[in-house]
């Protein structure tokens, strides 16, 4: 049965580190707003994906490669 929700790609849960890491997000118009990654994930070819959620923003949390142009990597605890 279909529950009317979009199926989201993952990766394979047993592939998938959980984190807790602040970043900045930079969006396409110039707009940044706060946000975290909470699991990293590297496919056959090396490259680090990570999911993240916007904070304040609403919807959901969505994997997407990393590009230090668009995600700046936040302190996670003191200075």
């Amino acid at each position: 049965m279909d529950d009317g929700r979009a199926k989201v790609w993952e990766p394979p849960q047993t592939q998938v580190e959980q984190a807790y890491q602040p970043v900045e997000v930079r969006f396409e118009d110039g707009s940044w707003a706060v946000g975290r990654i909470n699991a990293w994930w590297r496919p056959a070819d090396g490259s680090p994906w990570c999911r993240v959620r916007v904070l304040r923003r609403g919807g959901a949390e969505r994997w997407m490669p990393f590009d230090p142009e668009q995600l700046l990597l936040l302190p996670a605890g003191g200075i």
